[in-house]
């Protein structure tokens, strides 16, 4: 059970689905040409934290989150996801439950290898701000997964290690 807490979501990261990142006998696309074809928007589909000791997958914004990333070709990332089921806060206790039921950050974003990095400039999380954020993501086709280290995450998985799982689809 995912246990919300008063703090910010510090440290929420992405993490990648199982399954390939590229057709059989292809190479996943790494460096310049991640760079070329991250760039546009993409969709949210799924969100997901998987604990580390039990493998264990919890829809963790809800089974319908909505959001968007997307990638500049001069090198910017606005990053805003949130959870299912958000209806307008009719108190201070409502607010600041929505709080953690979103993810957004804007920063300027280089790749190396198969990760993006991020230098955040803004975000819904103070704390994030003027840090790098990394993400290992691979691309088949038109869907992007995305993946971080294990950390322990106090929002999600009450605090046992766990990684979060992303999964956007090209916008058309």
């Amino acid at each position: 059970m995912i246990r919300i807490l008063k703090t910010s979501l510090c440290g929420l990261a992405l993490a990648v689905v199982v399954g390939p990142a590229h057709s059989a006998g292809e190479t996943a696309p790494t460096g310049e040409a991640l760079a070329r074809r991250l760039v546009g928007t993409w969709e949210l589909v799924s969100y997901k934290v998987e604990d580390k000791a039990t493998g264990k997958l919890v829809d963790a914004m809800g089974e319908a989150p909505r959001g968007r990333v997307i990638f500049t070709s001069d090198g910017w990332v606005a990053f805003n996801l949130e959870g299912s089921g958000r209806k307008p806060a009719k108190s201070e206790a409502d607010r600041a439950a929505l709080r953690h039921t979103l993810v957004a950050y804007i920063g300027r974003y280089r790749v190396e290898g198969d990760q993006w990095v991020t230098s955040v400039q803004t975000a819904w999380a103070p704390e994030w701000v003027g840090t790098e954020q990394r993400r290992t993501i691979h691309l088949e086709g038109d869907t992007a997964d995305v993946t971080t280290p294990w950390r322990e995450m106090p929002n999600w998985d009450e605090g046992r290690p766990s990684r979060s799982i992303i999964r956007f689809r090209r916008a058309s």
